[in-house]
């Protein structure tokens, strides 16, 4: 059913490379090791682990990890702010006389260190003050290299681009239409009809899969990896003043998303439930079945799941004689593909076949893998649920937050992939603002196809003629 909202660089060819490996057990500085594994420790040292010296520079996993789970506990603007007060402390950045030959060792990790903040997650420096604390950073060992301006101002430059990009992007997706066309159902027996329906549009169920991967790569974009945790943002019980990200939680583009996946389950549904004759009804549900189909060889399992949600809305699955007339052989085998059971096992099982064969892809057709992300979203909920951000001890649960990053950072990977289909505007436009059914009019449209069986639906139905075309 529909949904509600409850930096190729940090990736190694192979995916996230979670585990953060010391040859030691115990405590180092303030981290806890276990098994080889940093396992927790205080948001101090955490911050401290993140700092470049002359001769450390954290791992790529590290950074990942941190700074996608660090604002539970501190705003992103706050952690640069600490982060460049404390390079300023150790690298001695405020002496009259700077020690060029240090910062010359020092000024390639913590340009590197911004350069990855910044292609991983753009969004954050959309606040004037990170820009503020970057450019102050590279002012303070600009004059012991003239390099590091040239690097600086090709920082900035890409950054802004990144953002200008996802801004242009953002806007250049059509909008959802919130247009509803209830009052259609009037005109079902009416020919000719006054609604394009979809057959007309596209009539191929290989291109409308194909389009429908365009739709959702380019919707998955705009989503950036720090949106999942946001989702889930709690009061941090050592902080007694605020929620991080109090003033907004900036998960818009996430919820985009979901709202396209409602609209998909609505729009078939609506398809199925307008055409006034069996026969043109039966035809619409056996093409979904077969976009579907290609959905699911293609690995867009999202689409996939809003087409089989939008088959299985009570309107449409009430239509006995319509469903009489349909091959339904090929639809049970994709419910069973996506069946709940088992925590959706079956769907699992041919989610790590698509990531398999991405990892060992020879072109960007066998890269796509398109999740069901409502089950994503649930497993990310779950996790942030199902473990404390914090040990009794107040260190940070780091142990937690590997998890939290190996499964956003897979994520992150599928969403960079390029859609190798060429894109036809008419029906991606189509798709987006076709007017559609709310859930009332679906019934109607139901009922005037295939009329009431009991007095609870004829009861009903009444009401909804009443209501929607003012007929008694």
């Amino acid at each position: 059913m529909p949904q509600t909202l409850s930096s190729t660089s940090m990736f190694t060819p192979c995916g996230f490379s979670p585990h953060l490996h010391t040859s030691k057990e115990g405590e180092q500085g303030g981290l806890i090791f276990q098994d080889g594994n940093l396992t927790s420790a205080s948001l101090d040292a955490l911050i401290q682990h993140l700092i470049p010296t002359t001769d450390y520079y954290p791992e790529k996993a590290y950074i990942f990890t941190f700074l996608l789970s660090s604002r539970l506990f501190i705003e992103p603007h706050e952690l640069l702010s600490r982060v460049c007060h404390k390079c300023i402390e150790q690298q001695r950045l405020d002496d009259p006389v700077l020690d060029k030959a240090r910062i010359r060792k020092f000024g390639p990790k913590i340009l590197q260190l911004l350069t990855e903040w910044t292609e991983t997650f753009p969004y954050d420096f959309q606040e004037e003050r990170m820009i503020g604390h970057l450019k102050d950073m590279i002012h303070r060992i600009a004059p012991c290299d003239e390099a590091y301006w040239k690097k600086m101002n090709q920082l900035l430059q890409a950054l802004n681009q990144k953002l200008a990009t996802l801004s242009h992007g953002q806007e250049g997706i059509v909008k959802i239409s919130t247009a509803v066309s209830d009052k259609l159902v009037a005109f079902k027996t009416k020919p000719p009809t006054i609604q394009r329906e979809i057959l007309s549009v596209c009539s191929d169920p290989y291109t409308l899969a194909q389009q429908l991967t365009h739709v959702e790569l380019e919707r998955l974009s705009h989503i950036g990896p720090e949106e999942f945790v946001q989702a889930f943002v709690h009061k941090d019980p050592l902080d007694g003043t605020k929620t991080c990200f109090s003033e907004q939680k900036k998960t818009s583009n996430l919820e985009a998303y979901v709202k396209w996946f409602n609209r998909l389950c609505y729009l078939v549904a609506t398809e199925i439930c307008m055409p006034a004759k069996k026969k043109q009804r039966a035809q619409v549900i056996e093409f979904f079945i077969d976009v579907a189909r290609e959905c699911f060889n293609i690995g867009n399992f999202n689409s996939l799941m809003a087409i089989i949600s939008g088959m299985n809305m009570s309107p449409v699955s009430r239509l006995k004689k319509t469903w009489s007339k349909v091959k339904t052989a090929k639809f049970f085998i994709l419910e069973h593909q996506m069946d709940p059971t088992g925590n959706f096992y079956n769907y699992r099982t041919a989610l790590r076949g698509a990531a398999h064969r991405s990892l060992t892809a020879h072109s960007n057709r066998e890269k796509i893998v398109i999740p069901f992300f409502s089950l994503l979203i649930k497993d990310i909920y779950f996790l942030n649920e199902g473990c404390a951000n914090r040990l009794p001890n107040g260190h940070v649960n780091f142990e937690k937050f590997l998890e939290l990053a190996k499964q956003v950072g897979e994520f992150i990977t599928w969403k960079q992939v390029e859609c190798p289909f060429e894109q036809d505007p008419n029906i991606i436009h189509y798709l987006h603002t076709a007017p559609i059914f709310t859930e009332d009019g679906l019934y109607l449209a139901s009922y005037e196809s295939e009329s009431p069986e009991n007095q609870t639906e004829k009861d009903r139905w009444k009401s909804l003629r009443s209501t929607i075309l003012g007929k008694t």
